[in-house]
């Protein structure tokens, strides 16, 4: 199992505390905003912004803060203009980090990153020194404990790629372009589906075999998603289950 998609897994569950402390709303919020900007308004039209007011919606995001988030992109409310930037990096041990951030003032945002890679022993890198090593893809999280062989097959009559056992879910990768195909086709077998993004995916991991070193680069991965401009962190790490058992408790 790759360990990023194991400490993915952790992310979802610990999505409890992002909620009390309200970080996953004012990123859910943010990543409408920009969809509603980039894209407009309506949801029939455009795919981006119709993925983001679900994924708001499966997080409890109340339907009005929905709508006023749409009416600031789209300029009929007045709001704070974000920009998009990522930025890449090395954490201990030589791990590959990308971060995506949605910013109203670039200067604070590369500071807090910059800080919190030098602070966890990591540091960052020039554009394009570790983007190589990711590519976007499609990823359904499918819930529960359904047969494999049945899975596999309707994922590959959907055009998904690759399905990989992830604690009690199963994880589908499928090319960027398929995911309300994909999506569809599964619900209308009956899957239900925990997750459906685009989203950045290591091509390939690096072992973590030491567990103070893992401890090191998760620590990492927390301090810049405590961030509040930090949308997405993806690295390439593989950490054994059992050290996760040690660093989940």
């Amino acid at each position: 199992m790759s360990g990023h998609s194991k400490w993915a897994t952790i992310k979802h569950k610990k999505g409890a505390q992002d909620k009390a402390r309200g970080k996953l709303f004012a990123k859910l919020i943010r990543q409408i905003e920009v969809a509603a900007r980039e894209g407009g308004g309506d949801q029939g039209s455009n795919a981006n912004l119709r993925g983001m007011v679900q994924k708001a919606r499966d997080n409890s995001v109340p339907v009005a803060t929905i709508d006023r988030a749409i009416k600031r992109g789209t300029g009929e409310l007045e709001g704070v203009r974000y920009e998009a930037i990522t930025y890449e990096g090395y954490g201990p041990g030589g791990v590959a980090v990308m971060v995506e951030c949605l910013s109203d003032n670039r200067n604070r945002t590369g500071a807090d990153v910059r800080s919190a890679f030098s602070k966890s022993g990591g540091s960052l890198a020039e554009p394009g020194a570790v983007s190589w090593q990711f590519s976007r893809k499609v990823v359904i999280v499918v819930a529960g404990d359904v047969p494999e062989e049945e899975l596999m097959l309707a994922v590959l009559n959907a055009g998904g790629e690759d399905l990989t056992r992830v604690d009690e879910d199963w994880q589908i990768t499928a090319p960027p372009n398929t995911l309300t195909e994909l999506k569809s086709a599964l619900e209308g077998e009956g899957y239900t589906i925990r997750s459906a993004e685009v989203e950045l995916v290591p091509q390939s991991t690096l072992a973590i075999d030491d567990a103070g070193e893992a401890r090191k680069v998760l620590r990492l991965v927390d301090a810049l998603e405590d961030l509040d401009d930090v949308q997405n962190v993806i690295a390439n790490f593989d950490i054994p289950d059992e050290f996760f058992e040690e660093l989940d408790d």
